[in-house]
């Protein structure tokens, strides 16, 4: 009986040297369907949308055209600020308060004087136009952008398409320092791998001279959308995007819409705003035993005391957004009617955002780091295209649906990161706390100094950074 058992136990054994590799095999691979299926399932749906006055018109494409555009002046325009200028109201300061009432009253005196008697707003219009603006209509409105391509590309070396994203209260003209040190990186003394880029650069819609979205509802994923229809437009398919401020929001966006397209991703700010049960715990114990929750000590240097640092500083840097984000209208139209309210309300972020510390000097600091020239040509932008309320708008149309902006964070960014962390940025976010979004982090530098503006006050540090982080992912 033992022997006519044995042909079968031999065929069972057969069976089985097939089939338990056959079925482990296909186990394997439906697991690895499903983890590469899951990554591809979480992305952002694109959508489409209508922004242009009145309803879409159905009949006939949308004008695909790349136009030509030129910033211009006239004696009018010039005129109308100077009496405005003229017809300033002075309000005496809180004596030994310097900056921290908001825009110390006198030395705006200073500025105001400055932008009446020395400031050369057509010489800064030539500085705008140096580079090629253009315009082009998608989803109803104008988009406004410069593109600047390198002037001299060594044999065999390959053009990297980069779009970089301003915020508020900031503009295109944020990035006019950063720009040739990408796109002639050798003349600047910048060899990074031999890197070099063509760089994007678009206003916000409803920012400078992008036309403003006459509907309502108009918030970053609209803007992520518009920007990936910009670049397709273009005739680029994968490309690298940067962002901070908003440009963070928007550009982090773009990579969870649309991964398969962006080749990197580079933010000199990061929101992670939720709180979880975890979070609070690591805060706590990490001011103790920082290694234990994967804080490093450059962590705890910028994080601690957390009270001070992530609550009581960012309460004092934090009314405008609560204006913004509820009524920006209200205070838009006194705004937008004022050049000197205007000024003192955008210099004042670039101010203390650039160092909180500026708080305590009579002129905010402001002339350490930035010159009049460059401070006074951003806030022209916003006066000459009345664009201060329409980007005010933009907090309000984020914030009435995603009131701590973490909506999206449940959709992980797998695309390669780098983050840049600036010290006197507004908040600080851990690299560990940076990876429950961002899921595939190539380069995470503390960087020495800078703040908010980093493309403004630290170009070439910034430069450097994106270079670094291309570098390895193309290398990947």
């Amino acid at each position: 009986q033992a022997i006519l058992c044995l042909p079968r136990s031999f065929e069972y054994s057969q069976k089985n040297a097939v089939l338990v590799p056959a079925a482990a095999l296909g186990i394997g691979g439906m697991l690895l369907y499903w983890l590469r299926s899951g990554r591809r399932i979480e992305t952002i749906d694109m959508g489409d949308g209508w922004w242009g006055s009145g309803e879409r018109h159905l009949r006939g494409k949308e004008d695909a055209s790349i136009r030509p555009f030129k910033i211009e002046t006239s004696d009018k325009e010039i005129e109308d600020l100077h009496r405005r200028l003229d017809q300033f109201r002075f309000t005496p300061h809180v004596e030994g308060a310097a900056f921290q009432y908001g825009f110390n009253s006198t030395y705006l005196r200073k500025v105001v004087d400055y932008w009446r008697n020395q400031f050369d707003w057509r010489k800064q219009v030539e500085v705008l136009n140096k580079y090629p603006h253009f315009h082009t209509t998608i989803e109803g409105i104008d988009i406004h952008f410069i593109h600047v391509k390198p002037s001299y590309v060594p044999h065999g070396q390959a053009v990297q398409p980069l779009l970089l994203v301003h915020g508020w209260p900031g503009s295109f003209y944020e990035f006019y320092k950063i720009i040739p040190l990408l796109t002639e990186p050798a003349k600047h003394g910048l060899n990074e791998g031999d890197v070099v880029f063509e760089v994007i650069c678009p206003s916000i819609p409803g920012y400078g001279f992008s036309e403003a979205p006459h509907q309502k509802e108009f918030d970053s994923i609209a803007t992520a959308r518009i920007f990936h229809k910009l670049m397709n437009r273009l005739g680029f398919k994968k490309y690298y995007i940067q962002g901070g401020d908003w440009g963070s929001r928007i550009t982090t966006n773009m990579a969870q819409m649309l991964p398969q397209s962006v080749k990197g991703l580079h933010l000199n700010l990061v929101f992670i705003a939720r709180q979880s049960l975890g979070r609070v715990i690591s805060t706590m114990v990490g001011a103790y035993v920082p290694w234990l929750v994967g804080f490093s000590r450059e962590d705890v240097r910028r994080f601690y005391p957390f009270v001070q640092k992530n609550i009581y500083d960012v309460l004092q840097e934090s009314g405008y957004l609560h204006i913004q984000a509820t009524k920006p209208d209200t205070a838009g139209c006194g705004l937008n009617d004022s050049p000197v309210g205007l000024a003192a309300y955008i210099l004042e972020k670039f101010s203390t955002w650039t160092d909180k510390s500026f708080r305590h000097r009579d002129d905010g600091g402001l002339e350490s780091k930035y010159s009049l020239d460059e401070l006074l040509t951003n806030v022209m932008i916003y006066w000459v295209t009345s664009s201060i309320v329409s980007s005010m708008r933009y907090y309000k149309e984020n914030f009435s649906k995603d009131p701590d902006l973490s909506a999206y964070n449940r959709v992980g960014v797998y695309v390669p990161t780098g983050i840049a962390a600036f010290p006197q940025e507004i908040v600080h976010v851990p690299r560990v706390w940076a990876k429950e979004v961002y899921k595939n982090i190539i380069t995470y530098t503390y960087m020495p100094r800078g703040g908010h503006f980093a493309a403004f006050e630290e170009p070439k540090l910034l430069a450097q950074d994106i270079m670094q982080f291309v570098q390895k992912v193309e290398q990947l």
